[in-house]
């Protein structure tokens, strides 16, 4: 009976044995269960989405979910929107972006002078019924202005309007039922969102970047009169002016307007100009023609601690009145230059570019009051507000 029992076990144990090798060996061999962790092999009558007829596995991602991390649902949300601005100028006639030598520094020389019809810029669709944002810089100057559409479509242009201030222009296509973008929260925006830039830049065709906003409300750039930008570090080259910067879902949060660079080429600091701004001023321009701002005539400038000591002033921040226009709303109403600016229409100045964003604020031909400090004592001061001049 023992000797039984030791040649069951014997059978038993050489058995096991060669299982596990056939296992480890030939997963394939009909009867044995594929290895654990193993690709699963499949009949060549019956191929399964993924795989090829001789069993061999091909790893396939599904088509209709994107990778993780992947953005392309709001890149193809966004990208019918944006579009490619051609415009020319006559014979003899160098674009005002060759003039101007701020903008040179900002954009590159990049522009042939003379007769030329190039890719200038892009622009974003807002509306349905063919209103199209863009930079008053790539259309500014131009006497012929053509679009390009995403499909590939091409439409005349005419200008609606302007506003220098902004770097802003709203022009308009004789094309309905247009894909326009959704508008967005800029102001719920923080460092570190990731955005998108697209645009098309060098004239290559419809691109988009990627990045995330560096900053926020970044001013005293000396680029435009009026400056909140956002600041981003997806890339935004030449061409790319006057496109979209929107979310990760698609939504547009800004107007591609600047970059700095010495060459044209992106260093990762790129401008665009915030959703809020760009709608208040296209709503003036098609509701006007223009938009009108309030002016009274005076010249501001930061207080430091430097000025501050220089002139014995008991502030070391706000705005200080440097200059005031004789016979202006300003001059009139008695402000002087030396005088600190501390409310206007009761609403706290703390800054030179909150001062003018205040006044511009402001209803031509109606009256403010304004707080200053004039000799360390407070004064109260009602101005006419008169109507901000458009610059020449």
């Amino acid at each position: 009976m023992r000797r039984l029992w030791l040649l069951f076990a014997q059978v038993v144990t050489v058995a096991l044995a060669l299982y596990f090798v056939g296992v480890a060996l030939r997963p394939d061999w009909p009867g044995l269960p594929p290895r654990r962790g193993a690709p699963d092999r499949v009949a060549p009558d019956r191929v399964a989405p993924g795989q090829v007829a001789s069993g061999v596995p091909v790893l396939q991602a599904p088509g209709a979910q994107p990778a993780p991390g992947s953005y392309r649902e709001a890149a193809a949300r966004a990208m019918p929107a944006v579009v490619n601005i051609l415009a020319s100028t006559q014979r003899g006639q160098a674009h005002p972006l060759l003039r101007d030598p701020l903008l040179r520094r900002f954009f590159g020389d990049r522009l042939p002078p003379g007769e030329q019809r190039s890719s200038l810029g892009s622009g974003v669709i807002v509306s349905p019924d063919g209103y199209i944002l863009t930079n008053n810089h790539v259309i500014e100057g131009a006497d012929d202005i053509e679009v390009v559409l995403a499909d590939g479509r091409k439409a005349p242009a005419r200008l609606v309007g302007s506003d220098p201030e902004t770097d802003l222009a709203v022009i308009r296509i004789d094309v309905r039922k247009l894909p326009a973008i959704v508008l967005g929260n800029d102001e719920a925006v923080r460092v570190g969102d990731v955005v998108l830039a697209i645009g098309n830049p060098f004239g290559v065709g419809q691109t988009v970047t990627l990045g995330i906003v560096s900053a926020v409300g970044r001013n005293n750039l000396h680029i435009n009169e009026f400056e909140n930008f956002i600041q981003t570090d997806a890339a935004i080259n030449f061409g790319n002016s006057g496109g979209a910067l929107v979310d990760t879902k698609g939504n547009l949060l800004g107007i591609n307007s600047a970059i700095y660079s010495q060459g044209g080429g992106s260093v990762g600091i790129g401008f665009a100009i915030p959703v809020t701004t760009a709608k208040a001023v296209m709503e003036a321009i098609i509701g006007h023609g223009a938009v009108v701002r309030g002016w009274i005539g005076i010249e501001t400038q930061d207080i430091t601690p430097e000025l501050a000591d220089s002139f014995g002033l008991a502030r070391q921040s706000g705005t200080i009145i440097a200059g005031v226009v004789r016979n202006g709303p300003a001059d009139r109403a008695g402000l002087l230059p030396g005088d600190i600016v501390l409310t206007v229409a009761g609403k706290p100045a703390a800054s030179t570019v909150e001062t003018l964003k205040l006044i511009s604020q402001l209803a031509p031909g109606g009256k403010a009051t304004m707080t200053v400090m004039r000799k360390n004592r407070a004064a109260t001061v009602d101005v006419t507000v008169g109507k901000r001049p458009r610059p020449q």
